[in-house]
């Protein structure tokens, strides 16, 4: 199930584990050594004191930038372990938020601020530097995804916690901010990028022309209803379109697609869209994870969600643009569990993740 290229990429690189301190084994005391012999023994734990202290710093040191460099999408999740406690607390988020505020967007590679030189290309860009999403307060109560009406005021209510939490950490690293639009009709409309829903599909999708989200409640319940009818998927999937305005207001967009444009090949651009998309589905994890304790998203609600994204992606027969269900579930997993802009950073990851 759906929804809405130049050189390959390196293989990750991986941390050197810090070497061991050496071994020191105390050495059994020789008889008739003298008062030489104590005072070089003296010395000598002098020394080994010092070596260890060293050691020790520099272990410390080294642990200071215990995060890998390049991301490393966790393992597949597997439906039949989905607990079925539902009243579970939910999972602990992080810190505090604020508003957002509106500028102008990044249109290269580095791009100089009052503050700062900004980096909009895929690999290296500014965004990865912003950490994880705080923690947004988010409740949204026990709306029915059956109710048009009800379903829009959600999206609506969940859109301005998105802003509180992605401003916050963009504005701070200096990148451009703004607050996306919504057209959400309750069947169909038409918007600057076209139909939406589009022709033959029933999901939501981000219009770049206008910074504008494009969905419709009665394809969203059609497209996703019967994976599962809670609300928190279909806010998921929002918080994934909402992941494109991110990579719009970083430049990663810009640098996609100038990229794509190169590509020669149809498989080499496919491959770049898997990486967009599959960074969009990694981002909209992380904002879920951010009100996991206020929205709530208990530990079983959770692993409804990883369930949920074992089931959408590029199926068989179907265009190999946004990622195969196991990879869906691999970023969506990897942005709820590690919450780190760094760690979604696709284009850096082993071919076999982005498929």
């Amino acid at each position: 199930m759906p929804y809405g290229q130049p050189p390959p990429p390196p293989d990750p690189r991986h941390r050197r584990p810090p070497y061991p301190p050496p071994q020191w084994q105390p050495q059994r005391p020789r008889s008739g050594g003298g008062a030489g012999a104590i005072i070089g023994g003296v010395f000598g734990v002098v020394a080994l004191v010092f070596v260890g202290l060293v050691v020790v710093g520099a272990l410390i040191k080294s642990s200071r930038h215990a995060d890998p460099v390049s991301p490393v999408a966790i393992p597949t999740f597997s439906p039949f372990d989905r607990p079925t406690d539902s009243s579970a607390s939910p999972e602990p988020a992080e810190s505090r938020s604020t508003e957002p505020t509106s500028s102008a967007e990044p249109t290269s590679d580095t791009v100089p601020t009052g503050r700062q030189t900004l980096n909009t290309s895929l690999k290296n860009n500014t965004l990865y530097r912003t950490g994880g999403l705080p923690r947004v307060n988010c409740p949204v109560g026990s709306p029915s995804v059956r109710s048009g009406s009800q379903l829009k005021a959600l999206i609506m209510r969940t859109s301005t916690c998105l802003d509180r939490g992605w401003s916050q950490i963009m504005r701070a690293q200096g990148l451009s901010w703004q607050r996306p639009g919504y057209a959400i009709a309750s069947v169909r409309g038409r918007g600057a990028c076209g139909d939406y829903p589009s022709a033959g599909s029933n999901v939501p999708y981000y219009c770049p022309r206008n910074l504008t989200i494009y969905a419709s409640t009665t394809a969203l319940v059609k497209e996703y209803g019967d994976i599962t009818d809670w609300h928190g998927t279909i806010v998921s999937m929002m918080a994934h379109e909402y992941g494109h305005h991110v990579q719009q207001m970083s430049g990663l967009s810009d640098s996609w697609w100038e990229q794509t444009s190169r590509s020669s090949s149809q498989s080499g651009r496919l491959a770049l869209s898997r990486r967009f998309e599959l960074q969009a589905t990694c981002f909209g994890a992380m904002f879920m994870r951010s009100v996991s304790a206020s929205y709530p998203v208990t530990p079983a609600r959770r692993n409804t969600l990883y369930y949920f994204y074992s089931r959408v992606g590029d199926w068989p027969g179907h265009p190999r643009d946004h990622g195969s269900p196991a990879n869906n579930n691999r970023w969506f997993r990897q942005g709820y569990e590690k919450n780190k802009t760094f760690q979604c950073n696709t284009w850096l990851a082993p071919a076999s993740t982005t498929s």
